[in-house]
């Protein structure tokens, strides 16, 4: 235990003193410090734009829209011909125009012509267009309010219960998503960075022959316990500064961002889960590093090996999109529980919907068996091929000395 101890401090102490190591615990809550910085100067310093009103042309062949051409900011021109219209396009006296033709009333097609190229008319521009036609059929028929209330746009305020009927505190919003996906990402990089660090250290002991003089007075069990427990430990320092800093930084955040701050909500378990989620995705990966880096002839060819995991780690961030959009489709459920993506789909999905306890469970629990089972492996592979130098065994010799129980007097 004495040696193993030794080990854990060397790989903590060297770890946490490397500049890398440094500089990204640290560049986090200082750059985002620096973002709330820059955008509060900003808000200060720079004057409201100057509203610039907009000129829109049209032709009506019904007969009946000569009224509401004002919109907002945006002024409508009446045009007798379609060539009229089209010659003030080209002079640019008009930004664009439509024509209302005779049989609208029947048909309700809407033609607009542009200068610009687009893949689908603008939500601005529709709605200007929607609501000169919608005041001009409807006034005089019907109240202004009336006209304003089908205008304008759907107002829905959404409030969340609980189970026994009462305003649940944890309401939804956009705002909840945001500490959520940071986080993920932020614990995808340190997930990546600490087995990185254990895989790099393990290629370079090897090419320098370093890890014969370690192995010759301590056993392989103690070896590769020190150096995950001490590697983990230094990026648990890092996950920790990084929650320590984010209520803080939101705090400094309220003043220059007060509505999107006020919605951001930060579920009650989402720190200790965190915590978990990190340990344990941690030990999954330094058991996929000790496999790698024992197969690996060199630290290049083992950090190739692993952007395999490494990538399966930062598929659920890839699909925030669709996690908000959809969020109750079965594949969040598979890739909570797969070992890989559990940790960071889990932190996001704790942003987006009340993740059942059933797979938290199922996912904590097939996380911690893989990690039992892959460490098992990762020995007995480590144990078989860490001395071999300058080739990486086929998929068959790793498969067949597992198989033989292949183990050499390091242990």
């Amino acid at each position: 235990m004495n040696k193993t101890f030794l080990i854990f401090k060397h790989e903590f102490l060297h770890t946490i003193k490397r500049l890398g190591f440094i500089i990204m615990t640290l560049s986090v809550p200082l750059l985002a410090l620096l973002g709330i910085g820059i955008g509060h100067l900003i808000s200060t310093v720079t004057k409201p734009p100057t509203i610039k009103i907009r000129t829109i042309g049209y032709v009506d062949e019904v007969g009946n829209f000569d009224h509401y051409t004002t919109q907002g900011h945006t002024k409508l021109v009446r045009y007798s011909s379609t060539d009229d219209a089209t010659h003030a396009l080209i002079k640019n006296d008009i930004s664009e125009y439509f024509v209302i033709p005779s049989h609208y009333i029947s048909t309700v097609m809407i033609h607009r012509y542009t200068l610009r190229k687009e893949i689908e008319t603008p939500l601005f521009t529709k709605t200007v267009i929607k609501n000169f036609l919608t005041s001009n059929l409807l006034g005089g028929k019907v109240s202004p309010d009336i006209v304003n209330l089908v205008e304008s746009p759907l107002n829905l305020k959404v409030t969340r219960l609980s189970e026994t009927g009462a305003v649940a505190p944890e309401q939804s919003g956009i705002g909840n998503i945001i500490v959520p996906s940071m986080f993920a990402f932020l614990l995808a990089l340190s997930l990546m960075f600490s087995s990185n660090y254990l895989l790099q250290g393990l290629e370079e002991e090897k090419e320098s022959r370093l890890i014969e003089i370690l192995l010759s007075s301590v056993s392989v069990r103690q070896l590769i316990t020190g150096k995950v427990i001490g590697l983990g430990a230094a990026g648990l320092v890092q996950v920790l500064v990084w929650l320590i800093s984010a209520p803080l930084l939101l705090n400094l955040a309220s003043s220059s961002l007060r509505g999107l701050i006020s919605s951001v909500h930060i579920p009650p378990n989402f720190i200790v889960l965190g915590i978990i989620y990190f340990v344990l995705g941690y030990l999954l990966f330094a058991v996929f590093s000790i496999g790698i880096g024992a197969i690996s002839p060199n630290a290049r060819e083992g950090q190739q090996l692993a952007l395999i995991y490494t990538l399966f780690g930062f598929a659920p961030i890839w699909f925030l999109s669709l996690l908000m959009f959809f969020p109750t489709s079965p594949i969040w459920i598979v890739l909570t529980i797969f070992p890989v993506t559990a940790p960071v789909q889990t932190m996001l999905r704790l942003g987006v919907v009340d993740i059942p306890a059933w797979q938290l469970i199922a996912s904590l629990a097939v996380l911690g068996l893989s990690i039992i089972g892959g460490l098992l492996l990762a020995i007995k592979v480590f144990r078989a091929h860490l001395l071999m130098h300058g080739k990486r065994p086929s998929f068959k010799e790793i498969v067949r000395n597992l198989r033989n129980g292949q183990s050499t007097s390091l242990g």
